[in-house]
């Protein structure tokens, strides 16, 4: 009887401290659509088809401390990188970097991490661009800084990795050899895609 209450405790600990989260999110959301909305007026171009946020429930947060051998810990939330996330879909590359630059840019966005693997791709193929930015939320008694992963990809390769992550889910990550290699190859043919319409995007807007 304990444990199923010890587990509820900590279970509404971090349900109170994933209201944090969500306002981090809500904060980057609004940083995100005034720059979007301002480009697009002085350069007749948005650098964002659109955005998605997403912040883990609880039980995945329990569930990932446990995979990681930490206790089931309110405490230890903070220690995740990717408890609140949100994803930049661009139409090109080169937007990636802008909004990456833009964001860089605000005086209280700190990137803490970046992992370009537009740059460096994944062995599977995978591109995008990972920040960890620290975003502060003003409470009515203090000032926190919140973490919240950034990913940001172009149409492209947000396709390619939504359609990869239904294929490796449906094998329940045991995808065969050749299958592996064939997504690899049509990661590449989205690469393609992606430098030929940034080719062309150039043409319009030198």
């Amino acid at each position: 009887m304990t444990d199923v209450v010890d587990d509820l405790g900590v279970f509404r600990q971090l349900e109170r401290r994933l209201l944090i989260y969500r306002f981090a999110v809500e904060e980057l959301m609004t940083k995100l659509r005034i720059l979007s909305e301002e480009f697009d007026s002085v350069h007749r171009h948005d650098p964002i088809e659109h955005i998605t946020n997403r912040i883990k429930k609880p039980e995945g947060i329990l569930e990932k401390l446990r995979r990681k051998g930490l206790p089931a810990d309110a405490s230890l939330i903070d220690t995740l990188d990717d408890v609140a996330g949100v994803r930049v879909i661009c139409p090109f590359v080169s937007d990636v970097y802008r909004v990456e630059k833009m964001l860089s840019r605000q005086h209280d966005v700190e990137i803490v991490r970046k992992k370009d693997y537009i740059a460096s791709p994944k062995p599977n193929g995978y591109r995008s661009l990972h920040l960890i930015v620290s975003i502060p939320v003003f409470l009515s008694d203090r000032v926190e800084n919140v973490k919240v992963e950034v990913q940001l990809r172009t149409i492209a390769m947000d396709f390619w990795a939504t359609l990869e992550h239904k294929l490796f889910y449906k094998y329940d990550d045991q995808i065969p050899a050749d299958f592996a290699e064939e997504l690899s190859s049509t990661a590449a043919i989205a690469a393609q895609l992606d430098e030929r319409m940034e080719s062309l995007h150039r043409r319009v807007h030198p």
